[in-house]
């Protein structure tokens, strides 16, 4: 649901759900008056209403103010009715690129799509995948059996990453995650951190017996041959975040908490 206030250049965008449709309104009543420089989308719902969202908007000039309606919001801010204002004001601005994954299917067919958290690499039945990777022009790992992999961006080190036990990544690290997901052989290979410009290819070696899917951040492409994932650099996404809440300081935390443990 879309709602625009002319001459404010302000979008607010919501999830269809109740929560998010009752906070669309209280935000646009509080909103009708209020001016602002910068050219602001707002969108409520979840992560993956945040992500979705994004990534249609990806040509887009607009910097990008998520407020969580969803179970736990990483990517977003909490809605805070009295605050709103100052928060909307006096925002940080950060700036991230998705990873762009090329996928080539067993068919011939190529598939482009953009993940800002990660690229999973998922076997497609019962029996283990069977994957090599390739880091720039070097091999990482000839064979790994396995569920599958993944290539997590800082921004998504805290998600899917961090489940399958890889490092959690500071915001401005300009590294990449590369994760293992269940490896069967070798078994305590544990992934590798690697540069942000460098390419990581994944192979699957046994096309007809272990299929395997390739899914950028919720979008799934089945009977993967080939994934190319690299950082697409020519697209930035702008995001703001209250004052001493930001995402830099929520990956801290969670570095914090996985040492705990």
């Amino acid at each position: 649901m879309v709602n625009k206030l002319s001459g404010n250049k302000i979008i607010i965008i919501s999830d269809k759900n109740k929560k998010s449709i009752k906070i669309k309104r209280l935000i646009s009543n509080l909103l009708k008056k209020k001016q602002f420089k910068k050219n602001l989308m707002i969108i409520i719902g979840g992560d993956g209403f945040m992500l979705k969202t994004l990534k249609k908007n990806k040509f887009s000039k607009k910097v990008f103010y998520g407020i969580n309606s969803g179970n736990y919001g990483f990517l977003m801010n909490k809605f805070s009715p009295k605050n709103l204002i100052k928060n909307l004001r006096n925002a940080n601005t950060i700036s991230i690129s998705p990873l762009e994954m090329r996928v080539l299917s067993k068919s011939g067919n190529q598939k482009t799509h953009l993940a800002i958290n990660e690229v999973s690499i998922l076997r497609q039945s019962r029996q283990a995948a069977l994957l090599e990777i390739k880091v720039g022009s070097k091999i990482l790992i000839k064979k790994l059996i396995s569920d599958g992999a993944l290539v997590s961006t800082p921004a998504g080190s805290t998600a899917y990453n961090l489940s399958v036990r890889g490092p959690i990544l500071s915001l401005n690290s300009k590294k990449l995650s590369i994760a293992p997901i269940s490896p069967f052989r070798p078994r305590r290979w544990k992934g590798k951190i690697i540069n942000e410009k460098l390419l990581v290819s994944i192979k699957n070696l046994n096309i007809k017996k272990r299929p395997i899917s390739a899914v950028a951040d919720n979008i799934e492409v089945r009977n993967a041959k080939t994934i190319k994932v690299k950082i697409n650099k020519r697209i930035k996404f702008k995001l703001l975040y209250d004052k001493n809440r930001g995402l830099q300081k929520k990956i801290k935390i969670e570095q914090l908490r996985k040492e705990i443990n």
